[in-house]
């Protein structure tokens, strides 16, 4: 699905997060009944990432008059909750993100993964990759000697 297709606020907070580099982008809707509509989850690699994603999101829905009426954990950035109402974002720590797992726990939702829309990256790195990594770290601390 592309962003394309979802509500302005919902784009506007899938595009901020994507801008932040967050990981692992996934739409969960949650359908009627449930006390919000939606769920946002994404990943940080670290507290000030995981920050920096939440305030890329307050500032971008902001700028369109849209606040969060709760916002929790911020200050220990393992799992940053931002209610906006209709839908609540979900920002994790890697470690937060696999202990709480929503999205087994919220599996009868329809889920909607959201690819990184900046250049793709290979999958996976072979020992060539990893090789050639060290020795450019290596070259570079010898250029600097």
């Amino acid at each position: 699905m592309s962003t394309d297709s979802l509500r302005p606020e919902l784009r506007c907070a899938v595009e901020a997060a994507q801008n932040k580099k967050a990981a692992d982008v996934t739409l969960l809707d949650l359908g009627i009944g449930a006390f919000t509509d939606y769920f946002l989850l994404c990943t940080g690699f670290s507290t000030p990432h995981v920050q920096a994603i939440g305030d890329e999101i307050e500032k971008q829905l902001g700028q369109r008059g849209v606040r969060p009426g709760h916002r929790e954990g911020y200050d220990t950035a393992q799992w940053v909750l931002l209610d906006f109402g209709s839908f609540i974002v979900h920002i994790f720590s890697e470690r937060a993100r696999n202990f709480y797992d929503l999205e087994r726990l919220w599996r009868a939702a329809k889920r909607t993964d959201f690819r990184d829309p900046g250049p793709t990256a290979p999958a996976e790195a072979g020992p060539e990759g990893a090789g050639n990594a060290g020795n450019d770290t290596s070259a570079h601390r010898d250029a600097r000697s």
